[in-house]
């Protein structure tokens, strides 16, 4: 196993540990919708889960539940193959760490979507228990994913003028996410800042 290799698996575990630690603390000492404000309306800790896919998407119920799951693990293993392969191709470092940061960041969800559902029961106005007695919420692949971290950084209203929101609530930045969400964002992000630079020879 050469060094690439292990500062690879390094990245993952280290992410995938951060990302369940903070995830497992939520479900176990928040109550769902609950929030801390760590820098006043900027940055705040929310507790919500996300039944399906990005933003709350659903697709098809159960069966589109354990079908997107199922996609996920499969895009996993091309993702590990794929990490694999620019690892044995001596790619530049800082591709081959956001590809690890892809692939820790989707694990992550993974681990959710698969386990969630029977290790915890719900946390509706109570904590969640680990591992209950009378069993989880949910059923394998019927897990839902954990997301805690909140940014409305600006708040307003849209003007008159602007097409179907007009005098709507603005926020910027709505979305509530986890740091396997924020692992997969980084890579993405960098492989497309430093795109020329990684595939120059190709």
């Amino acid at each position: 196993m050469n060094s690439l290799t292990k500062k690879s698996i390094v990245i993952i575990l280290i992410v995938l540990l951060l990302d369940q630690v903070l995830k497992i603390w939520i479900k176990t000492n928040m109550t769902l919708g609950q929030e801390y404000r760590i820098l006043g309306n900027w940055f705040i800790i929310h507790f919500t889960e996300n039944n399906g896919m990005a933003f709350g998407m659903e697709l098809w119920g159960k069966s589109g539940k354990v079908i997107l799951t199922l996609f996920r693990i499969l895009a996993v293993i091309g993702i590990g193959w794929y990490l694999n392969h620019l690892i044995k191709e001596n790619a530049p470092k800082m591709l081959i760490f956001s590809i690890a940061l892809i692939m820790a960041g989707a694990l992550g969800n993974i681990i959710d979507s698969v386990f969630y559902g029977v290790v915890f029961d719900e946390s509706y106005y109570k904590l969640a228990t680990f591992l209950p007695q009378e069993g989880g919420y949910s059923t394998w692949l019927q897990g839902r994913v954990v997301d805690m971290l909140y940014f409305p950084v600006l708040k307003g209203q849209y003007p008159d003028w602007f097409p179907f929101l007009a005098n709507q609530p603005f926020i910027f930045f709505r979305p509530v996410f986890n740091l396997a969400d924020s692992a997969i964002t980084i890579g993405v992000l960098y492989i497309l800042i430093f795109e020329r630079a990684f595939f120059k020879q190709k």
